[in-house]
């Protein structure tokens, strides 16, 4: 497998967290966003989107990162990431449209502004931002993860910006629950960890 992907994305960090968590030998090839690469034509003709991350599966070409996560549990058949009973499936597909909705619209896009110069409206990302999180705390609380007993596709899907949120300058300090569930999933074996900038309340640290 080639894994196409640039270390500051949150969406490519999920395939790579995946993967990796998994033991699945892969090739990481890093595309040079800031040089446009991701807007030429031999990328385009992986993802006409311009988006990394791109799977390429022995010619089997996969984007978008919650595709990924979807396609490499069912390839490898495991049914404990992602359920195949109708009501667990749906479940995790749930919060897969959580980590494309409110997800990318709240805590990703205050980290687009402050690490990417995103045009958003700082104020209102952080709110959506807060309002998730909100959501999450209570969602997890009394249990460990988001769907079931272990951990699902549905807790790599939100991982990576729900850790980085404060990127963006939201604050997590007033979400324990949430705190701990980040640092189960970084407990898990093979974890590997985003890469952190000094951006928003980094910056101050």
């Amino acid at each position: 497998m080639k894994l196409y992907h640039h270390p500051l994305s949150g969406h490519a960090h999920r395939a790579r967290l995946f993967l990796s968590l998994l033991g699945v030998p892969h090739e990481a090839i890093e595309v040079d966003l800031k040089a446009g690469a991701h807007k030429r034509p031999e990328f385009l003709a992986l993802n006409p989107f311009g988006q990394v991350p791109v799977l390429d599966d022995d010619g089997t070409v996969i984007s978008d990162s919650n595709a990924i996560l979807v396609y490499v549990a069912r390839k490898l058949g495991r049914t404990d990431w992602l359920p195949e009973d109708a009501a667990g499936e749906a479940a995790v597909q749930r919060w897969l449209s959580v980590a494309a909705g409110e997800l990318a619209y709240g805590p990703a896009a205050a980290r687009l502004v402050t690490v990417f110069g995103a045009k958003f409206n700082p104020e209102e990302v952080i709110g959506r931002a807060h309002t998730l999180l909100g959501r999450v705390e209570a969602h997890l609380t009394g249990r460990d993860w988001l769907v079931g007993e272990r951990p699902t596709i549905a807790d790599i899907a939100l991982y990576s910006y729900l850790a980085r949120a404060p990127e963006g300058n939201v604050d997590l300090s007033g979400y324990p629950t949430v705190n701990a569930y980040l640092r189960r999933i970084e407990a898990l074996p093979g974890f590997v960890p985003f890469v952190q900038t000094p951006a928003g309340l980094n910056a101050a640290a």
